[in-house]
């Protein structure tokens, strides 16, 4: 695979990874309410990654292509979305002063990030758009393995994205409570915004 074709990749990538969605609101919340947000970033990588390994076995075109499975997806997602974002509507983030989080809360941390984005149909269709025009089938490597290489750098450009936005909301909001639960209340509602819209954008006819 030439290094245009990454190069390229890259560059269309990063414009989906700097837009704000359900990720970022999520890594923003973790900023604001955790001592630190790799757990949480760490999570949402994972969901990635599931995605650029289900798209690399094949299984992303058969999640695609059929409507069943594609709308019990998005059901099952955009619900996991509307109840987080409505917990955060209802107990809006605010920077934490103390004591360190114990592993059980990364875990959780973690498993909360890898299901807003592993759960989101979008990032699926997304890959299977957007991989196949950056494929070489005449390279001297599986295709398996071109689409695992971009997804890691896509991965890449998320974890540098995630980190930032969450480190740099806490910093910045970390004096602000007031501010900090207004931005957190807007991510909240962000959440929800998008899970009905998955939604809606599925079921209607």
């Amino acid at each position: 695979m030439a290094f245009g074709t990454v190069a390229a990749f890259w560059a269309v990538s990063f414009l989906f990874v700097v837009t704000p969605g359900a990720d970022w609101a999520y890594a923003i919340s973790a900023g604001l309410r955790h001592r630190t947000v790799l757990p949480a970033v760490g999570g949402l990588l994972t969901g990635h990654l599931v995605a650029t390994a289900v798209v690399a076995a094949g299984v992303g075109a058969v999640v695609a292509g059929s409507p069943a499975v594609l709308t019990v997806l998005t059901v099952v997602g955009s619900a996991y979305l509307v109840w987080l974002g409505i917990g955060m509507l209802k107990q809006p983030s605010v920077p934490q002063a103390g004591g360190e989080q114990t592993s059980g809360s990364w875990v959780r941390q973690a498993l909360k990030g890898a299901g807003i984005s592993g759960l989101n149909p979008k990032l699926f269709l997304l890959f299977l758009a957007l991989l196949p025009q950056f494929i070489d089938a005449g390279a001297g490597w599986p295709i398996a393995g071109q689409i695992v290489a971009l997804g890691l750098v896509h991965v890449a450009s998320c974890a540098v994205i995630y980190t930032a936005v969450g480190s740099g909301a806490r910093v910045v909001l970390r004096s602000r409570p007031a501010a900090a639960r207004v931005v957190s209340r807007v991510s909240g509602a962000a959440m929800v915004a998008i899970g009905l819209f998955l939604l809606v954008e599925q079921l209607m006819p």
